[in-house]
C-alpha cells in the first residue's frame, strides 16, 4: 500500500512537482496494491475553510496526512476481533486489480494546535466522513458513483 500525495500549485511552485507525479502513476498502477491518493489542494482547502488556518503551513498539511495514514493502519497496529488488514482491504474494495487508487475522506477534523474535543455522534460522524469538504483529494463525490466503500 501506498499514501501518494498529488502536488499543487497552491501549496508549492516547485517545478518538478508535477513530472513526478505524473511519472510515477505507472509505477503505482503495476507495482502498487493499493494507492491512497491526497490531494496537497485539497488539504490546503481544509486547513483553510474547515480548520479556519489564516496560512497553512507544511506542519499543518503533514498533520493532516499523519492523521489520515494513523487512522488507515490502526488496524494494522492495535489488536481486537473486529480488525482487519490491508490484504483483505484489498480484497473487498479493488473489483479490478487496476483500480486500487482510493480516495480517503477523513472525520472528525482537528487542527495541529486542538485541545479541546466534542463528542460526535455516529450520523454525524458518518455525515462528515462523505462530505466533500472533508475529503483528501480535491473532488465533489455527492454527484458521482462509488464502486466499493469502506469506514475504518
Amino acid at each position: 500500500a501506498t499514501f501518494s500525495v498529488v502536488p499543487s500549485p497552491k501549496v508549492s511552485d516547485t517545478v518538478v512537482e508535477p513530472y513526478n507525479a505524473t511519472l510515477s502513476v505507472h509505477q503505482l498502477v503495476e507495482n502498487s496494491d493499493e494507492t491512497f491518493c491526497i490531494d496537497n489542494e485539497a488539504l490546503y482547502d481544509i486547513c483553510m475553510r474547515t480548520l479556519k488556518l489564516s496560512n497553512p503551513s507544511y506542519g499543518d498539511l503533514n498533520h493532516l496526512v499523519s492523521a489520515v495514514m494513523s487512522g488507515v493502519t490502526t488496524c494494522l497496529r492495535f489488536p481486537g476481533q473486529l480488525n482487519s488488514d490491508l490484504r483483505k482491504l484489498a480484497v473487498n474494495m479493488v473489483p479490478f486489480p487496476r483500480l486500487h487508487f482510493f480516495m480517503v475522506g477523513f472525520a472528525p477534523l482537528t487542527s495541529r494546535g486542538a485541545h479541546s474535543f466534542r463528542a460526535v455522534s455516529v450520523p454525524e460522524l458518518t455525515q462528515q466522513m462523505f462530505d466533500p469538504k472533508n475529503m483528501m483529494a480535491a473532488s465533489d463525490f455527492r454527484n458521482g458513483r462509488y464502486l466499493t466503500c469502506s469506514a475504518i
